[in-house]
């Protein structure tokens, strides 16, 4: 099993502490405290000194607790900030507009730069060995930093959310990027996969970051535990026999990395170069290591 953080050479993150169900974190010139369920240890400085370094503090809403259910809720100012600010992914060199977001979130899930690192290395490989552009579909996709990364190393990149909203900022974060010619599909992620395989058509790499539970655009239901295995059986199916890759992240508490090893091995067959499994992790400057993910990764 791997366990993988982010490169220290990436200068616009940082987490600075964490502790008591909470981080402390710098995105760019600002600083903040989140919730954290997975912070179950103490806090190594006082919180004074969180106080004082912060920014911005977010409020959850009723309900939110160790559990991890994210009710909305609000952001305390501290100190003066914007509530959009652009970083910089400097392993890579793209950028990313982040904000401000009733969920806590702010646009980006820092731990996942390995995947990005992986896809941007597996993409240019690819590039160099095949005569035609890889092909690459990104499902759950989110704001797109990983689309950007395949796209930058030279896929041609399908990029599918359900909510109109963070398609529209990944477009944004393409544009800021210097990049274009992603294709932004607003879908279901299980309904465009079943008629990906009925029109038999194949990608050199699918990217998969499901969330816990979700909708589609038109009320369709997810619910991780009863749609993976079906969604990684279709994608099985439209993934390249040969010159291709997988990326498979996993945020639900209490999945585990072994699990998601052997759903994949279950999907997909026992046809392929590669197949790692592992942790996504956060350092603090502590060295107290956070897990926040585990992932399967594998190569045809």
């Amino acid at each position: 099993m791997i366990i993988e953080q982010p490169s220290s050479n990436w200068k616009d993150y940082e987490l600075i502490d964490s502790g008591d169900f909470e981080k402390l974190e710098r995105f760019g010139p600002y600083i903040m405290i989140r919730p954290e369920p997975k912070a179950l240890w103490h806090k190594s400085l006082p919180e004074s000194e969180w106080q004082r370094m912060a920014h911005t503090v977010f409020m959850p809403g009723a309900g939110f607790g160790k559990a991890g259910k994210e009710d909305s809720g609000s952001w305390k100012m501290l100190k003066k900030m914007k509530e959009q600010w652009m970083i910089q992914y400097d392993p890579l060199g793209f950028k990313l507009r982040l904000g401000l977001t009733s969920f806590k979130h702010v646009g980006v899930f820092p731990e996942q730069a390995s995947n990005w690192d992986f896809i941007d290395k597996n993409v240019k490989e690819l590039v160099k060995s095949c005569p035609q552009p890889p092909k690459v579909l990104n499902l759950f996709a989110y704001t797109g930093a990983a689309s950007i990364a395949a796209r930058q190393a030279g896929a041609e990149v399908t990029h599918l959310d359900s909510v109109k909203q963070v398609v529209t900022w990944a477009r944004e974060n393409m544009e800021m990027s210097g990049l274009d010619g992603i294709r932004w599909i607003l879908e279901d992620a299980m309904k465009f996969a079943k008629r990906e395989v009925r029109r038999g058509n194949k990608y050199n790499g699918l990217i998969l970051d499901p969330p816990a539970y979700g909708h589609g655009p038109d009320g369709e239901k997810w619910k991780l535990d009863e749609c993976l295995y079906e969604l990684l059986s279709n994608c099985a199916q439209i993934l390249a026999p040969k010159d291709s890759f997988m990326v498979l992240n996993l945020y639900s508490n209490g999945y585990s990395a072994v699990l998601a090893d052997t759903l994949v091995r279950c999907a997909f067959g026992n046809d392929f170069k590669s197949l790692d499994y592992g942790e996504l992790v956060l350092k603090d400057r502590f060295g107290k290591a956070m897990p926040l993910s585990v992932f399967s990764r594998l190569r045809r």
